[in-house]
């Protein structure tokens, strides 16, 4: 858990990224594939690489005419990457720079017809061949192209392109506070095209009838009559051919292509049918290669009930997303290779979600192109202005919109279109969200839906409850574990055809579907959290979630973290987090919170019962498809237990058989618990098996059982051995010392040490004890490694800035509630026992932990909108003393216990108490006592 600082990271991204570059050096290009698989020629030339490059902070380029190209550019760029990114191997000096390269045309391309291609660059951007302007381009997020006149193909010519990224109020920059997408950012290539050529080629799937449309848009006007043939690949051997005229004068044509025995696209079979069109209108043929998916996106009632849901080919989809703010820490909008675009959507099918939403940001083709491979549904997202909704930003918003959509229209996996985002850049200043702008966001919900007929259409994703005209009933909402529960009840009684609850202007709810589009606890404490264990209210969240099926899904944020969010599935280097799931359910991991198959508890994840006490326990099931898993199934229920001792055990374990039924969600059977007559911790395990034992789904629900404080001095037997057992607050120490700093939380449920040092508790003689009745002793406390937090030092850094664009603390452990989370980074220390001054041993504490193994940490929360040290906790250590030594020190009154941390690795101590960490212990002395 150790963390690096923000410097570290630069210095490492700068590594990686002259590593990159040295790559580059010997032969390879960033990024070579093809930018656009759905929408590829097969004569191109990839421009990634190495450019001349020049900033421009004075705007002298125009004036002193760099565009001739005799002006020398002395830096170099590594394009496609953002300038200011690790990748682009510059950083970010200027709001304008100069790009320039020689280019050199194949010679087999002498009678066509050659364009430049850049796949998006930010904002407004100029091009020049050989001094003379091709054009210029305004946007940030879409392709656009050049033609270049009078092609010679004999030598080099000298391309030179000049971006202004000047900020203005109406730019659409999305999340680009977590790095700047500056100058081009997707791939540039040249490309061969026929005489006239396909300009769009969309692909309009019929699963109804059989049938796919194709309607084709071209470059310019035919100028006599053209032929166009499509030819179709489809599953096995299945083939077909269909030719076109294009009239004279007409700018395209649209048709309908039967489809026999469609493969349909689906998550669990993502086919793709192959496509290529061949334009014959001239000399020189234009051929493009493509593909498309035989799906439908509408929206169903979930069989049984009258719950709106979307579907994927006429079936329910529950669908359990994250926000993905589709950011790289070296190349922020650019990823750095092709596998990496893909294992993005492999991670999310890792821990079983079915989709993503592209967050205010236009996504890479190839990312598409890896949803549409792998089986992933997207929610794409057009990006957003943080000015107000003038002309300008209207201009900018509906160019992004209809460029989205005409380029990604081909991508099966996309379903809905998002237009607005919390109504970011949709407010007039005090004016608020006027009537007029609804009425625009209207019209273009109205817009989008004429463009793409095939895929629901969301105005805005909501956190104001103002939608205005939208296919999905979506809203966001940030909250503690512990309130899901009763928030979604309200939300469901709201939720009906003609209640006004999430919409605005007089406008009221029909049959959209209900769906949370953004959900998490990373905004549900007071001032966010920074760094913490998400995984336990994110357990709360998912089990309240599925018991009310009337929500047809929800994402999360988000699926990875950024420079300050850390309430991401995984770090923003993509390595994986811990959330202690298998440490209390073995097997146990964060895609059982995903399965189609559910069963939980009702009510809180942890509660507290008496010792001794029964309890009958509400279950739900939910089950969210109509596939059955083969056979009859078995619901295994199992409780673990764990004393105050640290021992474990099982104190019950029962079964029962379970009949599948389509879309089942509701109450089963209770379940009744008997809990042990002693303090500790059950962990009642659900384990749900099909007829040939495969494990469909596991979940858990945790008790505490206890009845005030445990004893002090305590007579306990077990298993013919008698025992003393002494119990100490670990606030309770009578002298510590540490080298950076010392504090308790909640009062004393544990207390902390940073750096080296110690804290030394004494052991009073009990009364009435024979020293000569000791045979042994051990001592016993749970024990971590504790790191100094950003938060916990005395000089905290200032947080400033708008988060939503970056700003606030870029430390994830400045926040007041932040305890970071368990992942691959460890911060190890160890702990020395003595006992009198003797050794009685070297305990390693591998780190300083927070997940769902900090049961107690988070029982002990006080709900009191803060997080204290939430899910912490450490490792149980037993240190075994001799009998001698036990007699001797009691004789001279009391045992006195050191745990020390010296300077070899001063990584800190934290002490749990019975009320706090894993285990249901305070450090405890516990004397074996002779027969």
């Amino acid at each position: 858990m150790k963390r690096r600082s923000s410097k570290q990271g630069f210095y490492i991204a700068c590594a990686i990224g002259m590593a990159f570059r040295a790559a580059s050096a010997m032969g390879g290009i960033p990024l070579p594939e093809h930018p656009r698989p759905d929408f590829r020629r097969p004569a191109w030339v990839n421009l990634n690489g190495a450019w001349e490059f020049r900033f421009d902070p004075g705007d002298a380029g125009m004036r002193e005419r760099w565009f001739e190209g005799n002006t020398p550019f002395a830096r170099s760029i590594q394009v496609p990457f953002p300038w200011g990114s690790a990748l682009s191997g510059t950083a970010d000096e200027a709001d304008i720079a100069w790009y320039a390269r020689s280019v050199t045309l194949p010679k087999s391309w002498d009678k066509g017809r050659v364009f430049l291609v850049i796949g998006a660059s930010d904002w407004l951007t100029s091009v020049w061949l050989d001094g003379k302007k091709l054009g210029e381009h305004r946007g940030g997020y879409t392709p656009f192209e050049f033609e270049i006149p009078d092609a010679a193909f004999n030598g080099q010519r000298r391309l030179v392109i000049r971006v202004d990224d000047t900020p203005h109020p109406f730019k659409l920059e999305g999340k680009q506070g977590y790095g700047p997408a500056r100058g081009i950012w997707q791939t540039p290539y040249l490309e061969l095209r026929g005489d006239n050529a396909v300009a769009q080629m969309h692909f309009l799937p019929d699963i109804d009838r059989g049938r796919v449309r194709v309607s084709i848009r071209l470059k310019e006007p035919a100028d006599r009559d053209a032929v166009f043939s499509l030819h179709i690949s489809g599953p096995g051997s299945q083939e077909q051919s269909v030719r076109r005229t294009i009239p004279r004068n007409r700018s395209g044509i649209s048709f309908d292509v039967p489809v026999k025995e469609p493969r349909l696209w689906t998550l669990e079979d993502p086919f793709l049918y192959q496509a290529t069109a061949v334009l014959e209108s001239g000399i020189r043929p234009d051929t493009v290669f493509s593909y498309f998916g035989m799906r439908k996106i509408s929206v169903m009632d979930m069989p049984g009930t009258d719950f709106p849901y979307i579907a994927l080919n006429d079936t329910p989809v529950y669908i359990q997303a994250t926000l993905d703010q589709a950011y790289h820490p070296e190349g922020f909008y650019t990823f750095p290779d092709d596998a990496f675009m893909r294992d993005e959507i492999l991670r999310s099918r890792r821990i079983g979600l079915n989709a993503m939403r592209i967050h205010v940001k236009i996504e890479n083709p190839r990312k598409l192109y890896w949803a549409d491979r792998l089986g992933m549904l997207i929610l794409a997202d057009v990006p957003n202005s943080w000015g107000m909704p003038d002309a300008d930003m209207r201009r900018e918003s509906e160019q992004a919109m209809r460029g989205m959509i005409a380029r990604d229209f081909n991508h099966p996996s996309i379903f809905s279109w998002i237009l607005f985002n919390e109504t970011w850049g949709l407010f007039s200043g005090d004016a608020g969200y006027t009537a007029d702008t609804q009425a625009w966001v209207s019209a273009m919900t109205d817009t989008a839906r004429a463009l793409d007929p095939t895929r629901l259409v969301e105005d805005n994703s909501p956190c104001n409850g103002d939608h205005v005209n939208t296919d999905i009933n979506s809203w966001h909402a940030y909250l503690p574990g512990y309130r899901w529960a009763s928030f979604l009840d309200d939300i469901t009684a709201r939720t009906f055809p003609g209640s006004a609850w999430n919409f605005t202007g007089g406008r009221k709810q029909g049959r959209q579907p209900l769906f949370n589009s953004e959900c998490g606890n990373v905004w549900g404490y007071q001032g966010s959290t920074g760094d913490v264990d998400w995984s336990w209210d994110y357990h709360e969240m998912i089990n309240a979630f599925r018991a009310r099926p009337g929500i047809c899904g929800w994402l999360y944020t988000e699926h990875h973290d950024v420079i300050n969010e850390w309430n991401g599935y995984y770090r923003y280097d993509r390595s994986d987090k811990e959330t202690g799931l298998g440490g209390l359910l073995p097997g146990m991991t964060l895609k059982d919170l995903h399965s189609p198959f559910y069963i939980a508890a009702e009510g809180e994840l942890c509660r507290t019962v008496r010792p001794g006490s029964s309890i009958r326990l509400p279950l739900v099931a939910s089950f969210m498809t109509d596939r059955c898993p083969g056979g009859g199934l078995t619901l295994r229920i199992r409780m673990s237990w764990t004393d105050d001792l640290g021992n474990e055990g099982t104190c019950f374990d029962t079964s029962r058989p379970l009949v599948f039924k389509p879309w089942m969600n509701g109450s089963l059977e209770p379940v009744e618990v008997a809990f042990p007559e002693k303090n500790g911790i059950g962990v009642l395990a659900f384990v749900l098996e099909n007829a040939a034992g495969r494990v469909l789904a596991r979940n858990f629900s945790v008790f505490i059982s206890r009845e005030g404080p445990a004893a002090r001095d305590e007579m306990r037997e077990t298993g013919g051995q008698a025992m003393r057992i002494l119990r100490l607050d670990p606030g309770s120490f009578t002298d510590a010392a540490w080298s950076l700093k010392q504090w308790d939380v909640l009062g004393g449920l544990k207390v902390n040490g940073a750096g080296s040092g110690f804290f030394e508790y004494r052991f009073p003689k009990p009364s009435g004890l024979d020293e000569d009745s000791i045979e042994g002793c051990v001592f016993c406390a749970e024990l971590a490694a504790k790191a100094l937090l950003a938060k916990d030092r005395d000089e905290k850094a200032s947080v400033e800035g708008d988060y939503m664009r970056g700003g606030g603390a870029n430390d994830p452990a400045l926040n007041r509630n932040a305890y970071p989370m368990t992942d691959s980074k460890l911060f190890p220390s160890h702990v020395r026992v003595l006992i009198d001054g003797a050794c009685a041993g070297v305990f390693d504490l591998p780190d300083d932990p927070a997940d769902h193994r900090g049961i107690l940490s988070w029982a002990a929360q006080p709900r009191d909108g803060f997080l204290h040290e939430a899910g912490s906790y450490g490792w149980l250590v037993k240190a075994g003393i001799p009998g001698e030594t036990v007699r001797k020190a009691l004789r001279s009154g009391g045992l006195r216990i050191r745990l020390e941390v010296d300077e070899s690795l001063p990584g800190g101590l934290a002490v749990y108490g019975e009320g706090f960490g894993r285990y249901p212990m305070d450090p405890s002395l516990v004397l074996l006592l002779k027969k």
